[in-house]
């Protein structure tokens, strides 16, 4: 007897307002009510919609990025109890594809304006632009970064069980002490809960409130159970092993990406795209215990685009700022200067600084912690793939800078 086709556990409407379907939801929180069951062992397609629930149009204006709500975001589906897993337990996740939905094969990359969400680089580019990407099976192209195609490592930025009331707690506590201790800072360092625009799926009045006024927001990856990690190795055939908090796991999957450099740079920095996951899901009993888990572990899948030995440029940083002052130690520092020197390198080409910040972040570019011992200096690096180009840009080529177009802005550029 052949194989049973694979179910759908969870469908979501592009056509219909995120907030309306009750497979989605937008805070970690444990009273979120479950969005169906899944067996364990069993596999199971999930459809998502893209981070932003459909605020991003194809279009050549970044207005919409400018504007977006980010009260809203992330929009996950989920969370679906996984029979037989309690607390202690370890949820491995297989993701066995991830492909766009038919409906719409395109996405984009944002570089979100200082005052509404921002960025690695935001204090140097500050205004909001964007790409569209189209997608031709398993490569990409963009109007909006002429001169550039390459295959996706497609993947979910965000995996994740729901946290414990004790866990929740824990969260809401350190990050709100970091809010206090940094009030300081000319920037936002943490949000937390926020009951403007909640959506708890099908929960409802005093589920909703509680989930409104408690809930965890989605924008950062957490150490008990992952979350938003924006791992871009978490492709086809990769296993996840994620922590289980509450009775049934309460699953949640969202957030899902066509393709990604290492660091996500942008706030909006990979290919956002609505699709659907296939997922098979495995229960390893009292596996936090027998791990010594205490944040999640993945072995990454087969695939992974290939350019072949010496097909990259390694652009290297330091701890020493590009106001020339030292910092000890800072691998933050030394990876801003890693990207500032890909952006002097390409522009000698004709690409707009704001196109080489969309395409670092979304590219599959490497980066890496070169060194992380000799002090006063973090060595960081980013190797971009030379073969994503249709023109040579080997260092021994002299540069000639093209007409390449421009990415999308706001109106108010």
């Amino acid at each position: 007897m052949g194989k049973q086709e694979i179910r759908y556990a969870a469908k979501v409407d592009l056509d219909k307002p995120a907030a309306e379907q009750e497979v989605l939801h937008n805070r970690w929180h444990p009273d979120v009510p479950f969005a169906g069951t899944i067996k364990n062992g069993e596999v199971v397609k999930i459809e998502c919609v893209d981070w932003t629930g459909g605020q991003i149009g194809n279009n050549d204006s970044a207005d919409d990025v400018r504007d977006v709500d980010l009260t809203k975001i992330h929009y996950l589906t989920g969370p679906f109890e996984i029979e037989t897993a309690e607390p202690g337990d370890v949820l491995v996740v297989e993701i066995q594809d991830v492909q766009p939905l038919q409906e719409q094969p395109w996405g984009f990359t944002g570089v979100f304006p200082k005052d509404n969400g921002g960025g690695f680089l935001d204090d140097i580019f500050p205004k909001a632009a964007k790409a569209i990407w189209d997608f031709e099976g398993i490569f990409c192209s963009s109007r909006h970064i002429p001169g550039v195609r390459f295959a996706g490592l497609i993947h979910p930025g965000i995996l994740g069980c729901a946290p414990s009331p004790e866990i929740l707690a824990t969260w809401n506590k350190r990050e709100g002490e970091l809010i206090e201790a940094c009030t300081h800072m000319d920037r936002i360092v943490a949000q937390p809960p926020n009951a403007t625009n909640v959506h708890a799926g099908s929960g409802e009045g005093d589920i909703k409130e509680k989930v409104g006024k408690e809930g965890a927001r989605t924008i950062p990856g957490r150490p008990e159970h992952g979350g938003n990690c924006d791992i871009k190795n978490l492709s086809r055939g990769s296993k996840v092993y994620l922590p289980v908090h509450v009775k049934g796991a309460k699953f949640s999957v969202g957030d899902l990406h066509f393709s990604q450099g290492d660091g996500e740079i942008s706030f909006c920095g990979a290919i956002e795209m609505a699709g659907v996951i296939t997922i098979k899901f495995t229960v390893m009993k009292g596996g936090m215990e027998q791990l010594g888990m205490k944040s999640p572990i993945y072995i990454p899948g087969p695939v992974e685009p290939q350019f072949g030995p010496g097909r990259y440029i390694y652009f290297e940083g330091f701890s020493v700022d590009e106001n020339g002052k030292q910092h000890y130690m800072d691998a933050t520092v030394a990876y801003r200067q890693t990207c500032l020197r890909v952006f002097e390198y390409l522009r000698r080409f004709g690409y707009n600084d704001y196109q080489i910040y969309l395409l670092l972040s979304c590219a599959p570019v490497q980066g890496h912690i070169a060194g992380i011992v000799d002090i006063p200096n973090a060595c960081t690096t980013m190797g971009v793939p030379i073969d994503i180009f249709d023109f040579d840009i080997s260092p021994h080529i002299i540069a000639e800078k093209k007409d390449l177009g421009s990415c999308a802005f706001a109106s108010n550029h």
